[in-house]
């Protein structure tokens, strides 16, 4: 029965990871797209993360992750007769399943050495594998993902330096070594999951000179790569060794001194320190809060998840995803009620509140801006294309099409203004426009792309006058919800879910309008 249920979960989580679900920009523009742009002629937008003066994100943790994937596929796809540009988004497709991947196996195999009860350990690795955050989230290209993977190894390779005999443990050390550096480049939060765990090596170092010798120069030599790297992208010319001794780009430090600065913050969003506590922590485990209250199991695994709570809760700016390391370490250190009727009903609990957040974020979670994407890179006429109340799409799924389409992202624009940004680039109604497909073999056309819940553009969809804009509707998906155009205080709670839930989807419409010497005809 165990492992039947397991075997569902793992194929439930794949299943999630084949949904286009969008989660947030940064699981494509804090990674995959940086790299796409350095393998292959993707066309990419590079964030200010990377084109600031100091950049704040390093490439060494992407190459690993994403890096010498992309080149396997390169290599198979020229080893099969094709030319070395794979559409873009077979390659999206093959990221997310290489993140079910190594979710699936690290992942699981952490909690498996991390829990030493074998009866804990299935109930572990039964309620990680039944967490929305592992169906969804892990299976994202995140950094926050990623460094989810790291902690627990990180957790794995301290508990085998203490527990095995010395010469056991010089093998952990310098790989610990190396994970080390990795998690602390791949994003800044990562050392504050290890305070408490990185304490029990202290003892055990102080009497081990060999182990630490090796850890502190695996550690040293990881460290001079990731600098190295760095230094060699963000420098516009060949790097010297004089760039990497007096010029050197260390990011970890650079993200920590913006971090630092309360004014940057605001510029995404400041938060009250209780808000990881009270409010995104239970968005994430759910009914898992009550037993964290009620019935914790005292562990390492949950010391680090602590810790790491409460070095996050110091910085003003919040996310939910930033605690997708504490995740599993919190669900393998809870356990179960033992009465029968309460055990039942925390169990339906558990799966109708990881059901329903599985499909909102993992299925309709801004679900049409990929398969929109895809769409425009097919279209022979686009050139323009405006995205309205979504979020920011990635450019590089348009392939070779960027080179003639030109993508504006204006978000939370007005209405008024939109229709004035329509109406500079929109192309002139033609007989063309008003039959089949004939559209399609125009030179240029424009593109509006909107949730269908924007009901401010209704009056304007059915015009088909002489005058003004005409909206052409070319393509739909229904698997689309936009959960940033609630606006329960302008609408009503019942109006707001009716419009943004029942008008779910997102739409794609070609835009024209009636030139002059149309209306003197």
């Amino acid at each position: 029965m165990w492992r039947r249920t397991y075997i569902f979960l793992v194929l439930v989580r794949l299943w999630f990871a084949l949904s286009p679900s969008y989660l947030h920009p940064d699981e494509n523009f804090q990674g995959p797209e940086v790299i796409a742009g350095q393998i292959f002629s993707y066309p990419v937008r590079l964030t200010w993360e990377f084109t600031s003066e100091n950049p704040v994100r390093s490439v060494f943790p992407l190459w690993p992750v994403y890096g010498l994937p992309m080149l396997l596929l390169r290599w198979l796809w020229i080893g099969n007769g094709h030319d070395g540009e794979i559409p873009p988004v077979a390659v999206f497709w093959a990221l997310r399943v290489l993140m079910f991947i190594i979710s699936f196996v690290l992942e699981d195999w952490a909690i498996h050495e991390l829990v030493p009860s074998q009866r804990h350990r299935r109930v572990a690795v039964l309620l990680v594998a039944s967490s929305y955050v592992t169906w969804v989230y892990q299976t994202h290209t995140f950094s926050n993902s990623v460094e989810t993977l790291v902690v627990a190894w990180a957790l794995v390779l301290i508990e085998r330096i203490v527990a095995s005999p010395q010469r056991s443990s010089f093998l952990a050390s310098s790989v610990l070594g190396v994970v080390a550096v990795f998690g602390a480049f791949n994003r800044i939060t990562f050392p504050a999951f290890l305070l408490i765990p990185g304490m029990r090596l202290i003892p055990y170092y102080l009497k081990n000179r060999v182990s630490m010798a090796l850890f502190v120069a695996t550690a040293l030599f990881t460290t001079g790569l990731a600098i190295a790297l760095d230094t060699a992208f963000y420098t516009p010319h060949s790097i010297s060794w004089g760039d990497l001794f007096f010029r050197p780009v260390i990011t970890p430090l650079n993200n920590l001194m913006y971090n630092m600065q309360t004014e940057n913050l605001a510029q995404h969003g400041l938060h009250p320190w209780y808000q990881h506590l009270l409010f995104n922590l239970p968005q994430l485990i759910g009914p898992a809060a009550i037993l964290l209250v009620t019935s914790p199991h005292p562990s390492l695994r949950l010391y680090s998840a602590i810790s790491g709570i409460f070095v996050l809760s110091i910085f003003r700016h919040q996310e939910a995803r930033f605690l997708l390391p504490t995740i599993p370490l919190i669900l393998s250190s809870v356990q179960l009620p033992r009465k029968k009727t309460l055990l039942q009903g925390w169990l339906a609990s558990w799966i109708i509140f990881n059901v329903f957040f599985g499909l909102l974020m993992g299925t309709y979670h801004q679900g049409g801006i990929v398969p929109a994407q895809v769409f425009l890179s097919k279209q022979p006429d686009a050139t323009q294309a405006i995205w309205w109340k979504t979020y920011m799409p990635p450019i590089w799924l348009l392939n070779g099409k960027n080179a003639v389409l030109t993508t504006r992202d204006v978000m939370g624009m007005r209405g008024e203004l939109l229709l004035q940004e329509l109406d500079k680039i929109a192309t002139c109604d033609t007989p063309a426009d008003r039959r089949s497909n004939e559209y399609l073999k125009e030179k240029n056309g424009t593109y509006l792309v909107a949730p269908l819940s924007a009901d401010w553009l209704d009056p304007y969809l059915e015009n088909k006058g002489l005058e003004g804009l005409r909206f052409r509707e070319v393509w739909r998906n229904r698997k689309h919800l936009n959960l940033d155009d609630l606006d329960f205080g302008d609408d009503g709670v019942w109006n707001t879910l009716k419009r943004v839930v029942g008008r779910r989807g997102l739409g794609v419409w070609r835009v024209t309008k009636s030139c002059p010497s149309q209306r003197r005809k």
